[in-house]
């Protein structure tokens, strides 16, 4: 599949971006820091800014088959690049006709009431970004979307075992969360859910086929 990933220099879309070649697709690196990318049989670099245009979105994302959002500003620009670029992303999918959408969030980030939660109090401007732009992608699109609500993200090997639909914060080893976004893919139940998670016991593709 041809897929684009969005953030792809950031510490989930690096892991990311490798799964997904390593898997066979054809990756599209995209980054305002392409030039950190390197450039492989299965991984194509793509200059990207999500303070383009809708139109000039769309043009680079033509006959794309899947479309991550795994982008963040880590607080230096929430509204341009959080919120707003990620619903001019979605608006570009829906005007590309693009077949599935793949969106990286924050835990809990639709459920305000329980941002004053543990880490969640930190992160407050963070998760009222992702709180719009997760809403904008379930109720004004018509896009086949996932979008994963994981815990606060740790430097820590992967375990290759999560816990998912979760009620209770926690946290992930990055390379985990990568595997879980890489995996969606190979599970077609996982379309149209919010799906929480945070470190477990499950290995992974037991738990996104109990989704």
């Amino acid at each position: 599949m041809k897929i684009f990933v969005v953030g792809a220099t950031g510490r989930v879309g690096q892991l990311l971006t490798e799964k997904l070649a390593a898997k066979g697709h054809n990756v599209f690196a995209a980054s305002r820091s392409a030039e950190k990318i390197p450039e492989t049989d299965r991984i194509k670099p793509i200059p990207f800014d999500l303070h383009a245009s809708v139109a000039e979105i769309a043009q680079q994302i033509r006959l794309m088959d899947v479309i991550y959002f795994v982008a963040g500003s880590r607080g230096q620009d929430l509204l341009q690049a959080d919120l707003f670029g990620a619903v001019k992303l979605m608006q570009a999918a829906e005007e590309g006709h693009v077949p599935r959408y793949i969106q990286l969030s924050s835990l809990f980030a639709l459920e305000p009431e329980r941002w004053s939660e543990s880490y969640l109090a930190e992160i407050m401007d963070y998760n009222i970004a992702k709180y719009f732009s997760d809403n904008w992608l379930i109720h004004n699109t018509n896009l086949a979307y996932t979008i994963l609500q994981p815990g606060s993200l740790v430097e820590e090997p992967a375990t290759g075992e999560v816990s998912l639909q979760v009620t209770d914060t926690g946290k992930n080893a990055i390379g985990d969360v990568a595997e879980v976004l890489a995996s969606l893919l190979d599970y077609p139940n996982t379309t149209g859910k919010v799906i929480t998670m945070h470190e477990g016991s499950t290995t992974i593709d037991t738990a996104l086929a109990d989704i």
